[in-house]
């Protein structure tokens, strides 16, 4: 995905102009993950259908440039593009458009690509159809070499429109190890009753609770200057899954976070 980040100097006004910073650099969950893996040291590999448009390539290049191996068709359209509207506190509101991905297909995958430590699903890619059908076979195809499965669960308000059950009724045919949510997105989908091991709850300045069966860790935020939050939750994520223990991953998975709002943009 391409993300387009417009940091607002004062609030949108309707009919009228109003001064913003505007850049156009990488993003969608899944490339965001990958390449804050490849910047803490892991190899990491981003399956994605692209469009056959200027934006496919130029992202291709930008992924290859920070060591990620990119995966995945390439189809006639458009590549997807995410406007970030990013508030004077660093607080931001998106806008999607995604583009030819979610029209990826079982019959797309190679097995091989799944070959991995972790497999990390993006919640997007469990809304629609077929790419719903491609993540559920992806998660079987890297449990089969071994692998964890690990699941951001998206958006909230897309959760809602798709309904809790359903989506709750996808996570248990995925049956993550890991779970990652924001507090509103563990709220919709009643996270205490969820059976993913372990579960990653996303503060955002008020850091990270991690709960499993038996444990809860809560840990503050890194203090550091906040630019603009897009991304943050997958630098997170990232830093999270390269494993160690608990309290080691999350305080690896924040340090990324802190990193990632200082400054404009998704990726390191």
């Amino acid at each position: 995905m391409l993300d387009v980040i417009v940091r607002l100097e004062q609030p949108l006004e309707p009919g009228a102009d109003v001064r913003a910073q505007t850049r156009a650099v990488g993003g969608g969950q899944a490339a965001n993950v990958a390449a804050w893996a490849t910047s803490l040291g892991a190899d990491a590999r981003c399956v994605a259908k692209r469009g056959d448009d200027a934006t496919g390539e130029l992202l291709a290049r930008e992924l290859a440039a920070r060591g990620v191996e990119l995966a995945g068709p390439v189809a006639a359209g458009a590549t997807g593009v995410v406007v970030s509207i990013v508030g004077a506190d660093g607080e931001r509101a998106l806008a999607s458009d995604r583009g030819v991905a979610p029209s990826l297909g079982p019959s797309e995958l190679d097995p091989d690509w799944f070959e991995c430590d972790v497999l990390h699903l993006s919640g997007y890619a469990l809304l629609r159809e077929p790419i719903s059908d491609a993540a559920l076979l992806a998660a079987t195809m890297a449990r089969a070499r071994g692998a964890r499965v690990s699941v951001d669960v998206a958006a909230w308000t897309e959760i809602r429109s798709f309904g809790p059950v359903d989506f709750r009724d996808l996570l248990d045919a995925v049956a993550p190890d890991v779970l990652f949510a924001t507090e509103a997105e563990w709220e919709i989908l009643g996270g205490a009753y969820l059976s993913a091991p372990t579960g990653v709850i996303k503060r955002g300045a008020r850091g990270v609770t991690v709960v499993t069966d038996d444990a809860r860790l809560d840990l503050a935020a890194v203090e550091g200057e906040i630019v603009d939050t897009t991304g943050a939750g997958d630098a997170l994520a990232a830093g999270f899954l390269l494993g160690g223990s608990l309290a080691e991953a999350a305080r690896r998975g924040l340090e990324a976070a802190a990193r990632c709002v200082a400054a404009v943009g998704s990726w390191p």
